[in-house]
């Protein structure tokens, strides 16, 4: 068994932001486009969901939001790893050929 002790709250909440980026513009983007081209979409004034432009930041505010969330958990796990121990978990090693 192996253990996790502890996370790098940095590099651990940078993967997260991408990957929630990247997940939010698969949906947000063709959202986005659609929502812009749907004639009589401003009912109402002024809403930010009017905007196609709205969709575009979506995506970076998933990413701003999910870095902060993912630090302050990687921050509270490796608090709590000093009473637990971590989590464990069991690791198996392959031989492959990769090419």
């Amino acid at each position: 068994m192996k253990r996790i002790k502890r996370f790098g709250v940095y590099q651990t909440a940078k993967v997260s932001a991408v990957i929630y980026f990247l997940i939010a513009a698969v949906f947000a983007f063709p959202f986005g486009i659609i929502m812009s081209l749907i004639p009589g979409r401003d009912m109402f004034p002024g809403f930010p969901f009017n905007s196609g432009i709205f969709f575009v930041l979506i995506p970076f505010l998933y990413g701003i939001v999910a870095f902060i969330m993912t630090a302050i958990g990687c921050l509270v796990y490796n608090l709590v790893t000093r009473w637990t121990g971590g989590i464990e978990l069991e690791v198996e090693t392959t031989s492959q050929n990769i090419e």
